[in-house]
């Protein structure tokens, strides 16, 4: 979808997924020093090795590229919007969150979706990179930027953090994009259990647990075919070839290794479009078995699944 922002032509990318498409709405490229923080093991010796990583997701000195970015689609009646970000004009610890100007709601509203049509926010956890959106300041008070929608987040997630002794960085981030929504009554905390929990048909959550307690994966399906957003299950392609490769703030390592070989596998040659959260352009792609491990097969957008 080609659109003008700003008086600029610019492209929502999108990929349709039987009769649904699915637009990832822009925030923001991450640091090229966020890779090695966020991802340790992924040094450039093990990146290097993978040269199907290259260009898109790794530069040749083995540097890895993330993003910041949310999906947006309509499913069963519902226009969904899953994670959102990291906001704008927020006091954040880390400097390359910290009070950002983007054109965020200008690319969603390009897209078709306006804050006030959004049904649904779901939150695949609550970290600082996807709920902060869920609110933006109007005279001077953080008030949720989808005023007709219900927040979605499980029920483990949220009370896992509910009883969490924080440290002033998450407190604040809660005051700021987490609260205003609960203190609204939009916040819905819903059971998922084991083997998942359907939405409405062809939306489920899946729980993949260890990035936090309660995390979330997002499958859609339509007409024969179906997509999964990753959330942070998988925060890089890197973690096909390698799915030992954690998160520095993984809350339980051992769960989130277990959680990502099981997607893994149940994704692997199955040809499900796979949207990675923070991955860079292209995004999407299928897990294809290679060798022990597996590789991310590339669908860029406007392909039609």
């Amino acid at each position: 979808m080609n659109t003008s922002l700003s008086g600029k032509t610019t492209s929502i990318p999108a990929w349709t997924v039987g009769d649904v498409t699915v637009h990832r709405i822009d925030e923001v490229p991450l640091p090229p020093a966020t890779g090695a923080w966020l991802l340790p093991d992924a040094t450039a010796d093990v990146v290097k090795q993978q040269d199907w990583l290259f260009p898109d997701f790794a530069d040749r000195e083995g540097v890895l590229q993330l993003d910041s970015h949310s999906f947006a689609f309509v499913l069963g009646g519902l226009r969904v919007l899953v994670d959102t970000g990291i906001g704008n004009g927020k006091e954040r610890a880390n400097p390359a969150w910290h009070n950002l100007e983007t054109d965020y709601l200008e690319r969603l509203t390009a897209a078709g979706f306006s804050p006030d049509t959004v049904d649904l926010v779901i939150l695949t956890h609550l970290h600082t990179d996807h709920v902060g959106w869920n609110t933006r300041e109007v005279n001077g008070a953080w008030t949720p930027t989808f005023p007709n929608a219900r927040y979605l987040t499980s029920r483990t997630e949220w009370e896992f953090w509910s009883a969490y002794d924080m440290d002033e960085a998450r407190q604040q981030m809660f005051r700021d994009s987490v609260t205003p929504v609960e203190q609204a009554g939009l916040l819905d905390p819903v059971d998922v259990p084991a083997d998942g929990v359907e939405i409405v048909p062809g939306l489920r959550l899946i729980p993949v647990p260890g990035h936090t307690p309660g995390h979330i994966a997002v499958q859609m399906t339509s007409q024969g075919k179906s997509a999964l957003i990753t959330g942070d299950c998988i925060h890089h392609p890197v973690q096909l070839a390698h799915p030992s490769i954690g998160s520095c703030v993984d809350i339980d390592p051992q769960q989130s290794e277990t959680s990502r070989r099981a997607l893994l596998a149940s994704l692997a040659d199955t040809g499900t479009l796979v949207l990675g959260t923070h991955f860079p352009v292209p995004t999407a792609g299928y897990v294809v078995t290679e060798g022990d491990a597996y590789r991310f097969g590339v669908v860029h957008a406007g392909d039609r699944q």
